[in-house]
């Protein structure tokens, strides 16, 4: 593994880790997004499975996020301007620069959560930079929720400022997210059945923080615009997707949500879409009790895109 800190054309400088590069021959990069109030340390299980398989993988912590936002001491917060937009753009600084790189290999890119609307939104704005994407633990139009959201958001920007934590926003985005699971024993208990797992996100101190008041807009503004149709009709249409979600995801709203997105992009003429749905999983399925059965659904949808790709070069 290695890390390095690339700086972005604002001057920002973005904490990235490279895994697999020591290998001989690699079949494809994978550009990984992580979500909200968490780190890219945290896919070193993914990504040691996926280099073991002759991936190259890369990832970042976005800002505000991880050592990202701890170089520049602002957990939490984006952006004084377009925070979404910005951190959209640094995936496509980020995506450049593993072009130029490795020139000769396909580039996916792999989302979850935060992450998932984060590449949704990266796919509208910039076509031919990726061969194929996963989306992970996504949700859909939150609607009246969000616009409502996005109001109480831009008040307590007025009230507290850009940068000051907003406990209110954290309780409205999250605050009912634990209500379908019985007896839950943390306020985390809707990412994972997996304890283990629950326990390491609540003991990481690059985890479960709450966020500023002027992120929870940034992001009620991203997640607003992914989901309006002339922004979906923009959507990259020649690359595969593969969405995975647990059952029991209540970001995804049980997969109504994920389904809805689903639906939208094929009324906007994107056809090779793949999904699973595992099971009682709940929000992390990279984290849950069958995380091995995931990982390998998503080594063998990466590489039944990869032969399908080459297959199609030789013709």
């Amino acid at each position: 593994m290695i890390e390095r800190w690339l700086t972005m054309s604002d001057g920002h400088h973005v904490y990235v880790k490279v895994w697999g590069e020591e290998q001989e021959s690699k079949k494809a990069v994978i550009q990984l997004a992580h979500g909200m109030a968490e780190h890219i340390h945290r896919y070193q299980p993914l990504a040691e499975y996926l280099s073991s398989s002759g991936y190259l993988i890369y990832g970042h912590d976005h800002r505000g996020h991880g050592k990202t936002g701890e170089r520049s001491a602002s957990l939490g917060f984006f952006a004084n301007e377009d925070g979404f937009e910005r951190v959209v753009e640094d995936v496509k600084e980020i995506n450049d620069y593993i072009h130029k790189s490795h020139p000769d290999l396909p580039v996916f890119v792999m989302g979850h959560s935060m992450g998932s609307f984060i590449i949704r939104r990266f796919l509208q704005r910039y076509k031919g930079a990726v061969a194929g994407a996963i989306i992970s633990g996504t949700g859909g139009n939150p609607g009246l929720m969000g616009k409502i959201g996005k109001r109480i958001a831009k008040s307590q920007i007025k009230k507290l400022g850009k940068q000051a934590k907003s406990p209110l926003m954290n309780k409205l985005i999250f605050g009912s997210y634990n209500k379908k699971v019985s007896n839950p024993e943390t306020d985390f208990d809707w990412l994972t059945r997996n304890k283990k797992e629950v326990d390491k996100y609540i003991n990481d101190p690059y985890c479960g923080f709450i966020a500023t008041a002027g992120f929870y807009y940034d992001l009620l503004s991203g997640i607003d615009v992914i989901h309006q149709n002339k922004e979906v009709a923009k959507m990259e249409k020649d690359i595969p997707y593969f969405f995975i979600s647990g059952t029991e995801d209540p970001v995804g709203q049980a997969t109504k949500g994920v389904i809805s997105v689903i639906n939208q992009l094929e009324r906007h003429g994107i056809h090779q879409l793949d999904y699973k749905f595992y099971h009682q999983g709940r929000h992390e399925v990279l984290n849950e009790l069958n995380h091995k059965e995931v990982k390998a659904d998503i080594i063998n949808w990466l590489d039944n895109r990869l032969n399908q790709l080459s297959s199609s070069l030789s013709k």
